[in-house]
């Protein structure tokens, strides 16, 4: 599935159009890897989402298309949540 229909998916990343812009910026790597929006992601891969002073880092644990409110959460596992720097 690709990054950006899997963060809007899994609603870590709440419009599909956003989760394009924040990959194309630079702000996210998949496996330490810095990735673009059409990155196809796998089962157990960790993606490292930059969201302005804020580091938040996942594992896929399930990929579906569509999904109901309460199961988004099932689709991932927060590894790490930190406050970081801001370098502009």
């Amino acid at each position: 599935m690709r990054l950006d229909k899997y963060l809007k998916v899994s609603r870590i990343i709440k419009r599909r159009p956003v989760a394009k812009e924040v990959a194309d910026k630079g702000r996210i790597k998949v496996n330490g890897i810095l990735a673009k929006s059409s990155t196809d992601l796998k089962l157990n891969d960790e993606i490292e989402i930059r969201f302005g002073n804020k580091l938040l880092t996942v594992r896929v644990l399930e990929m579906k298309d569509s999904t109901k409110r309460d199961d988004a959460q099932k689709m991932y596992e927060i590894l790490s949540e930190k406050r970081v720097a801001v370098d502009e």
